[in-house]
C-alpha cells in the first residue's frame, strides 16, 4: 500500500526545478489507436486521458522546464496501417508512445519502434507474445497479457458455472486468436471440460448464423469468444434470437458501453472480463472527475490503464532527467509510479506487476463486476 501523500504525487513534483537537457526541447509522446472508426471507443478514451496528464504537468511547468506535447496518430485498429503510422511518429522525433490499443496493430508496429529503440507503453494490447517472445525489448503495457484473462474466464466457466461442453470461436486477430489458443490450452491442460468446438469466424460480416448453428449442434453450454464488440454483439443477438441459451462469455475487446448499445437487450447476462474496478482509488477519482468536467460524460475503456501508462512514461522521464531510452526502461523496472492501480513497477518482459483482471456481467444494461457471493445464473439445461 501507498501512503496517502504520495497519491498525488504527479500533481504536485513536476516543476522546473532542474536545469537538463530536456529544457531545451519539447518533450514529444505519441499516442497511437483508434481514432476513427469502429473500434474509436477504445482509442478515444486513451488520448484523452494522455491529454489530461499532461496538462496537469505542463500546468505545474513541464518536466524539468520542458513541456510535454502529445502527438497523436490514428491507425484505425487495422496492422496495415499502424506500421506507416509508427513511421510517421519515428519521423517525427518521437522517442515515446503510448499505444497501440489493439494487439494486432501493436504488434504490426513495434518492429518500427524496436529498430529506433522507442519506448512504446500500451493500455490495451493484450497478446501475450507481445512480451513473453522477447522480440520487442522497447514495449511495455499497463494491463495484463492475454494467458491471465483467458484463466480468469476459464476458471469462471469451470468452477463456477461448472460448464462441461465449452465452444470456444475468435476473430482470427492476434488478440482474439491469441486470447481462444490460451483459453483452449488451459482447458486441455487441466481437463476442465470438453472443447466441442474451436473456429475462427470474419470480422465484419453481416451474418453469423452458420457459427451459432454449430454452437447449436455442438451443445454448447458455454460460448467463450475472443475479439471485439462489433462481432460479439452481432454473435450474441443471433444466438439469443435462435432461443440458444449458452452462457457468452468474452473479454475485454468486448467490455465497452458499445457492445450494450449495440446488442440492446441480447447482452444481459454476457459476461466480459476487463481490469478490476479501481474506482475508489484517489489517482482513479481525481482523473475520473477531471474526465467529467472536460468532456461532459464518463470515460471509456482503458481510460484507468491509459492514465496508469502516461503517468509512468511521464515519471520515468522526469526521474531519468532524460527520453533516452534505457534511461526511462532503468526507471520503468526499478522505480514506482503512482497510478490508478497503486504502486506499480514493470518486469522483466514490460508486464506491469500487480495488474491483472475480473470478471464484469451485463446487469441491466451496465457492466456489473461479478462478486464470489453473488447469485450467478445456471448454465443452461440441455434437456428437453
Amino acid at each position: 500500500m501507498y501512503q496517502a501523500h504520495n497519491v498525488f504525487f504527479w500533481l504536485t513534483v513536476i516543476s522546473a526545478v532542474a536545469t537538463n537537457s530536456l529544457a531545451a526541447d519539447p518533450v514529444k509522446i505519441g499516442v497511437a489507436g483508434a481514432h476513427s472508426g469502429d473500434l474509436a471507443s477504445y482509442g478515444l478514451p486513451t488520448a484523452r486521458a494522455a491529454q489530461l496528464v499532461v496538462d496537469s504537468i505542463n500546468a505545474k511547468g513541464g518536466i524539468h522546464g520542458a513541456p510535454v506535447e502529445l502527438v497523436l496518430a490514428d491507425d484505425v485498429c487495422k496492422p496495415e496501417v499502424a506500421a506507416n503510422t509508427a513511421s510517421k511518429l519515428v519521423s517525427g522525433g518521437v522517442r515515446l508512445v503510448i499505444g497501440h490499443i489493439c494487439s494486432g496493430a501493436t504488434k504490426a508496429a513495434l518492429p518500427v519502434y524496436t529498430e529506433s529503440d522507442v519506448i512504446v507503453m500500451s493500455p490495451s494490447a493484450t497478446d501475450s507474445d507481445l512480451t513473453t517472445s522477447g522480440k520487442y525489448p522497447t514495449f511495455y503495457r499497463t494491463i495484463a497479457p492475454n494467458n491471465a484473462q483467458a484463466e480468469t474466464i476459464v476458471d469462471y466457466v469451470a468452477d463456477t458455472l461448472k460448464a462441461q461442453k465449452i465452444a470456444i470461436i475468435h476473430d482470427k486477430g492476434d488478440y482474439g486468436k491469441g486470447l481462444a489458443e490460451d483459453a483452449q490450452a488451459l482447458i486441455k491442460k487441466r481437463a476442465l471440460a470438453e472443447v466441442v468446438l474451436f473456429e475462427g469466424i470474419t470480422p465484419g460480416a453481416v451474418d453469423y448464423s452458420a457459427i451459432v448453428q454449430r454452437i447449436k449442434m455442438a451443445r454448447a453450454e458455454a460460448v467463450i469468444f475472443g475479439g471485439y464488440h462489433p462481432e460479439a454483439s452481432k454473435i450474441v443477438t443471433q444466438m439469443r434470437r435462435k432461443q440458444l441459451k449458452a452462457t457468452f462469455l468474452s473479454d475485454d475487446g468486448v467490455k465497452d458501453d458499445t457492445f450494450i448499445k449495440i446488442a440492446g437487450k441480447y447482452a444481459e447476462g454476457v459476461y466480459a472480463t476487463g481490469p478490476a474496478d479501481v474506482s475508489e482509488n484517489p489517482v482513479t477519482k481525481h482523473y475520473r472527475q477531471a474526465y467529467k468536467a472536460k468532456y461532459g460524460d464518463e470515460p471509456g475503456a482503458f481510460f484507468d490503464n491509459a492514465i496508469a501508462a502516461a503517468l509512468s512514461l511521464t515519471n520515468a522521464v522526469e526521474k531519468a532527467s532524460s527520453t533516452d531510452s534505457k534511461k526511462v526502461a532503468k526507471v520503468l523496472h526499478e522505480q514506482i509510479a503512482v497510478t490508478p492501480f497503486g504502486e506499480i513497477k514493470f518486469d522483466e518482459h514490460g508486464d506491469a506487476i500487480g495488474v491483472g483482471y475480473t470478471l464484469y456481467i451485463v446487469k441491466e444494461g451496465k457492466f456489473a463486476q461479478v462478486q464470489k457471493d453473488s447469485p450467478l445464473p445456471p448454465v443452461p439445461s440441455l434437456k428437453k
